[in-house]
């Protein structure tokens, strides 16, 4: 006999919302629906459903809204208990949309239809991952940006051609609509509506009590991958370990395929079979990582000398490469990570 899930009621949210008014605070509907990414849901009812009576400003009202009728099942075996219909989406200022649970899965028309109502009226509408299919479907992105994990990204854009596509953005505000990447690029989303809401020294408080950056810009990439082979022992990770030890240093590749004894033909063919990148490609990747690291723990060396001791060169040589990987600049890298 199958486990029984385990139960989480919204209890909290199952008051009587008002209807709101113009002094009343913004309300949040936050969408669950069977089979719910427990992730993304949790991220929003951290932060819109807890009370903050310390930060001094009308926090946010919230309320669990069921997509469709119950049980609703979580990932992990949990089950959820809403409170709330789509009927609440009539009412609600900011609409909240945890994920989809199957990208290929077209979501129930009464959940579409409620969302172009919405949407009509001026709602804002935000989603983290999967959730984007949920507004394609409903034609909310036809003409606009978005953004999604960048595994789904191509599906995104084969399969609804009209929306621009940004698979590396960590999040894309286009006023009424927003959508964001992976799991962890919801809550940098999130952030930037509270920065939107209520300002930086509010963004700034909750982002000290979730023990996260307070702001990180939405064209930030979503990762700057390090590729590695497998074997430790190769002469390619061998090579890999020395340069990253003198990252300072010219290096060409024929001076790397001097190192590592072999030719240059060679070295170019078995680093990219380990890598999948080129030399010089890697090489300027792990240059960028060393000038992160410095920018995040180093305060006391100015841009120019860690462009220097990370073998970028020049502060205008490291700039280039942050905005081609997708990265802030450095000083506002610093700024947000230091």
């Amino acid at each position: 006999m199958p486990r029984q899930a385990d139960n989480v009621s919204a209890k909290r949210s199952s008051s009587r919302i008002k209807r709101a008014t113009p002094a009343s605070p913004h309300l949040v509907a936050i969408l669950a629906y069977d089979r719910l990414c427990m992730f993304e849901f949790g991220c929003a009812v951290e932060l819109f459903a807890l009370e903050r009576p310390e930060l001094g400003v009308d926090w946010y009202r919230h309320a669990i809204c069921a997509v469709e009728p119950g049980p609703l099942r979580g990932t992990g075996g949990v089950r959820v208990e809403a409170p709330h219909t789509l009927a609440m989406l009539r009412r609600a200022d900011t609409i909240f949309i945890p994920g989809w649970r199957d990208a290929s899965e077209r979501p129930p028309e009464p959940l579409l239809k409620a969302l172009r109502a919405a949407h009509a009226r001026g709602a804002r509408i935000c989603t983290i991952c999967s959730g984007v299919f949920v507004l394609a479907h409903a034609g909310l992105l036809d003409g606009r940006r978005a953004t999604t994990h960048w595994r789904y990204a191509e599906r995104l854009a084969r399969e609804f051609p009209t929306i621009a596509v940004d698979p590396s953005a960590l999040y894309v505000d286009e006023g009424t609509v927003i959508t964001s990447a992976g799991s962890a690029a919801g809550l940098d989303m999130l952030m930037h509506l509270v920065r939107r809401d209520h300002g930086p020294r509010v963004a700034n408080a909750v982002a000290q009590r979730l023990v996260m950056s307070p702001h990180r810009e939405g064209g930030q990439a979503q990762f700057v991958p390090r590729p590695m082979p497998a074997d430790e022992a190769s002469p390619i990770a061998v090579l890999q370990d020395w340069l990253r030890a003198h990252p300072r240093e010219s290096h060409t590749v024929a001076s790397m395929a001097g190192r590592a004894a072999m030719s240059a033909r060679t070295l170019q063919r078995r680093f990219k079979e380990a890598t999948g990148l080129a030399p010089l490609e890697w090489l300027t990747r792990e240059r960028v990582a060393i000038a992160k690291k410095l920018l995040e723990t180093r305060d006391a060396l100015d841009i120019e000398s860690i462009a220097d001791l990370a073998g970028l060169g020049s502060p205008e040589s490291m700039r280039r490469h942050f905005r081609l990987l997708g990265l802030p600049a450095p000083s506002r890298y610093r700024r947000q990570f230091g």
